[in-house]
């Protein structure tokens, strides 16, 4: 199957196959994860589709989908945040999640908190250490399965979590804290060699940047879906971030400004400016 990307507009949706565009009038994107088959219902649905120009602006790619998050699933994660929070003694919780049968998943953010490319994200009033955590995000439709793929920014405080484990909510969960986008991309499962990169720009010039691949995941996406999956439920679908392996050193700490872009191959560039 040819990847189909799917963006959000203020007119409604709009997908992408090859370099076709066609318009989605009628259809949401609760729809697409409420079918047992996402990517052979919509690939149908284009046989059907009138043709439109490529889209001015897109928003994030979501509309009643939670975004749920899987953290310490890179050694450069673990490493990262036992270096974080060793003076508060919580340093062998994150090497002992590592290695554990049962990975981290924690709550990420609501609909209204997440934002698409070239909107601008907010950094904690009570924090002094931000950092992005640029992530692989899995599509999930209402029955668990993977159908597709975009790119995710766990942006996160990480002296709060440092402080305590136990303030992790506060470290991940506020306004304006999660990005997603450019575009839902419906496809086959990703090859491990896929590429994640990171680059930090200030006043226009490069302060991080960085780069890994899907290979040096601990965890495979299957497993961390069907740990989500487990003794929980998703009306409209949701999307889970996979956990980063690209931290930027100790000290370094995003500032208003900013500009963060992730790219992924094959699912595009999401870019977020910094407030």
């Amino acid at each position: 199957m040819h990847p189909i990307f799917v963006y959000c507009c203020y007119t409604g949706l709009v997908a992408q196959r090859g370099t076709d565009w066609f318009s989605l009038a009628g259809m949401t994107l609760d729809t697409l994860f409420q079918q047992a088959e996402p990517g052979e219902w919509l690939a149908q649905k284009l046989q059907h589709a009138r043709h439109c120009p490529p889209p001015v602006g897109v928003l994030a790619p979501i509309q009643n989908q939670e975004v749920w998050a899987a953290g310490v699933t890179y050694l450069r994660s673990r490493d990262a945040r036992i270096e974080e929070s060793k003076d508060a003694g919580g340093g062998t919780f994150y090497d002992r999640v590592y290695d554990a049968d049962r990975p981290e998943i924690f709550f990420k953010a609501t609909p209204h908190r997440v934002f698409g490319t070239g909107a601008t994200l907010r950094l904690r009033q009570d924090s002094k250490w931000n950092v992005p955590e640029p992530e692989l995000a899995l599509a999930l439709n209402v029955d668990g399965k993977i159908f597709g793929y975009t790119v995710g920014n766990d942006l996160s405080s990480r002296d709060i979590e440092g402080e305590n484990p136990l303030y992790l909510p506060q470290a991940k969960v506020w306004s304006h804290c999660c990005g997603l986008g450019p575009a839902l991309v419906v496809c086959p499962p990703l090859p491990p060699e896929t590429a994640i990169t990171l680059t930090i720009l200030r006043g226009g010039a490069t302060v991080f940047e960085g780069a890994t691949a899907l290979s040096q995941m601990k965890r495979t996406p299957l497993e961390l879906a069907d740990w989500l999956w487990r003794d929980n439920s998703f009306p409209a679908g949701c999307y889970l971030l996979t956990g980063t392996g690209l931290v930027p050193p100790n000290a370094f700490t995003l500032a208003g400004g900013d500009e963060v872009r992730i790219s992924i191959d094959s699912l595009g560039c999401l870019v977020n400016h910094i407030a």
